[in-house]
């Protein structure tokens, strides 16, 4: 990808030289002579990376660094210093520089330098872009539903569609995968949004007391009924009732329940009262009604009148595209709760985070992240920061590479690139030493071989 670098300099060799690198990795490259001229620049257009002596005739390399940060927060700046000034750069970098390289400047060191740099910027700008994007979604009930995929973009057409009428909605899905929220959405966006909207977990309440609990019950109607008390049906009256796990409801409460639907009128426990109900009916199930039909633990009648519009919410294996989404969405949130500064997830992160299957949908991956930014030790989450089962899904992790360093990934990068940037920067860091980069990756090195391209040494 290429970028905007500005070179400052007053040494004119050294000046030349460093653009003419920079320039040969395919990004743009403006130079200055003074910290003034370069600053000047910068004030008028954006770089993603600044590379300047640390001492200069105007200014020093702190004074660039402060003035820097402040016209151009997001740009990255890399220092050239002798070597007895290297306890002035680490200063700087504690003061905001991404790094330093010594004089005299080695192609290599600079190249490489460089290329992190950018890598850590390219990453700082994808996830401001993803934040954006969390940012500017429609202050709705649909803007809660987090995802760009089409798979989720068609459960929201269904729920827009649908959420003004009366009919009764069977949402379908693995658990975690948001059904709760569709049916916050179809409420909110109905006719009955200044109503209740009235929750029951049928798998939660113990089967004695779900029915005093669904239709209420009257004083002494049971030991412990101490009082008459209104059921979840006349609560919701007007509003909405949303049954999740409605698959669990054993085939009595059934034959009640699909009573309530047809007519809207329910007798509460031990009374002979009929009362009668208006409430619109929302069930989600992670259960195969279908197959509990056949298979006669679910009445064929109830489920013909639950399933009368149908949303099927997908796993998040199927719409891995909104897992970056997801996952910044998920930072920023549990981040703002815990209050921690993160910048992101490592590449060690993203790939094992792109190559777990999430049985558990979008519940784990937001408690996955949830751990993550309390563990985080640093302003990165990293892959130790994962669940085990997360960290196993993508393989044993590799030692750490020469010199210890991070490779920043933007969120949103395909794996397979992942996979090639890190073996790239690995055998970069090992001289080219594949039988060294392969030890530490813990793979073979005919798999790096192999993902050479033919001739070129270069990664495909």
């Amino acid at each position: 990808m290429s970028a905007r670098v500005l070179v400052i300099d007053d040494e004119e060799a050294l000046r030349v030289s460093v653009a003419k690198i920079v320039s040969r990795l395919g990004h743009g490259v403006d130079t200055a002579g003074t910290a003034t001229e370069g600053l000047a620049l910068l004030s008028k257009q954006a770089y993603e990376l600044v590379l300047t002596d640390f001492r200069l005739p105007d200014l020093d390399g702190l004074e660039v660094i402060e003035r820097a940060r402040r016209l151009r927060p997001e740009t990255e700046i890399v220092l050239f210093t002798g070597f007895g000034s290297i306890p002035l750069a680490v200063q700087a970098i504690k003061r905001g520089a991404y790094d330093f390289v010594t004089k005299p400047v080695k192609r290599a060191d600079l190249e490489r330098v460089v290329a992190r740099a950018l890598e850590k910027q390219a990453l700082a700008a994808d996830n401001r872009r993803l934040r954006q994007q969390l940012d500017d979604r429609p202050d709705t009930p649909l803007g809660r539903i987090v995802g760009r995929s089409e798979a989720i973009r068609a459960v929201l057409r269904v729920v827009e569609q649908v959420a003004p009428s009366t009919a009764t909605v069977l949402v379908e899905g693995p658990s975690g995968t948001g059904k709760e929220l569709v049916a916050e959405a179809l409420h909110a966006l109905s006719p009955r949004r200044d109503k209740p909207l009235v929750k029951v977990n049928c798998s939660a309440i113990p089967e004695t007391l779900l029915e005093a609990e669904l239709f209420g019950h009257e004083k002494g109607a049971f030991t412990g009924a101490l009082a008459r008390k209104d059921g979840r049906f006349a609560r919701a009256d007007g509003g909405t009732l949303f049954l999740d796990e409605v698959g669990t409801l054993s085939l009595p409460i059934q034959a009640k329940l699909l009573r309530a639907l047809q007519d809207g009128t329910f007798e509460p426990l031990g009374s002979t009262r009929t009362l009668q109900s208006d409430c619109r009916i929302i069930a989600a199930t992670n259960a195969d009604l279908g197959r509990a039909v056949k298979e006669g633990s679910f009445r064929e009648d109830l489920y013909y009148r639950l399933n009368v519009i149908r949303i099927a919410m997908p796993p998040l294996k199927d719409r891995a595209d909104d897992i970056p989404l997801l996952l910044s969405h998920f930072l920023a949130l549990h981040a703002a709760r815990n209050n921690r500064a993160l910048d992101g997830f490592d590449a060690g992160a993203l790939v094992a985070l792109r190559a777990y299957d999430w049985p558990g949908n979008v519940r784990e991956l937001s408690h996955a992240v949830e751990r993550a930014v309390v563990l985080a030790t640093g302003r990165t989450v990293t892959r130790a920061c994962l669940p085990e089962a997360i960290r196993e899904a993508s393989g044993p992790e590799p030692e750490p590479s020469p010199g210890g360093q991070l490779i920043a990934v933007p969120l949103g990068t395909p794996l397979g690139d992942v996979e090639k940037l890190v073996i790239s920067e690995t055998l970069r860091r090992t001289g080219g030493n594949k039988a060294q980069a392969a030890s530490l990756l813990g793979i073979s090195a005919r798999t790096i071989y192999r993902k050479q391209a033919p001739g070129t040494g270069e990664i495909e």
